[in-house]
């Protein structure tokens, strides 16, 4: 489904990926590890399409990637990647359910059917009775929930996570790495996560590790 072929990203004079290859199937749940460094976050930003890389070839689903620029680029995240964030990113001044449907408001969807599927996410992530709370009133674990079902709203092929265990205890961490794999089965979603967490990355369908800008292992 996503193949990224011969990726290299450098910043300045510093080469963080040195030719990086990687595929991921549909319903795969793959996890990223390594030491600090090695260009995890760069890795997953640039199958993202949050940056682009030096060189190599990115596709999603026959879609090549690196041809898209500008409002196509856009419109192409928006509607088939989603993304969580170990901080969740949620805006402030908006209730959950608004930030979970900020997505679809920038689609153009319908709001009727946009806010029948955000009540359907908040009852699968046990969130319904939270959705008229701003981020300041919920726990660390309730954002991170309303982001993940932010990152699911417009139904994409694909979800990146950065870190998204590494704001939590312990208790909602698992949580939520169960999650990721209830998700997986029930919306046939591919999940990428980089994270420094063994028991998630041990928990992964296949495990990748980058060392100084390479993959050493799967």
């Amino acid at each position: 489904m996503l193949i990224a072929k011969g990726i290299h990203k450098s910043y300045g004079n510093v080469q963080v990926l040195k030719g990086v290859d990687l595929e991921i199937s549909k319903g795969e749940l793959v996890s990223i590890g390594g030491s600090s460094g090695a260009g995890k976050s760069t890795l997953l930003h640039l199958l993202g399409t949050l940056d682009r890389p030096d060189e190599g070839s990115l596709q999603l689903q026959g879609t090549d990637l690196l041809q898209l620029k500008g409002d196509a680029l856009a419109e192409f995240r928006n509607s088939r990647i989603g993304f969580i964030f170990q901080f969740h990113n949620l805006l402030p001044e908006f209730t959950s359910l608004e930030n979970i449907c900020m997505p679809g408001f920038i689609q153009g969807r319908d709001s009727k059917e946009l806010n029948a599927q955000a009540l359907e996410l908040a009852d699968l992530l046990g969130i319904r009775h939270r959705l008229e709370h701003k981020p300041s009133e919920l726990s660390g674990g309730e954002q991170q929930r309303v982001a993940v079902a932010r990152a699911l709203i417009n139904k994409p092929d694909l979800v990146f996570a950065d870190e998204p265990s590494g704001n939590l205890d312990t208790q909602n961490a698992k949580a939520l790495h169960d999650l990721f794999f209830q998700l997986r089965d029930t919306y046939q979603l591919s999940f990428v996560i980089v994270t420094h967490n063994e028991e998630l990355a041990e928990m992964a369908d296949r495990k990748v590790v980058m060392k100084d800008g390479r993959i050493v292992g799967t």
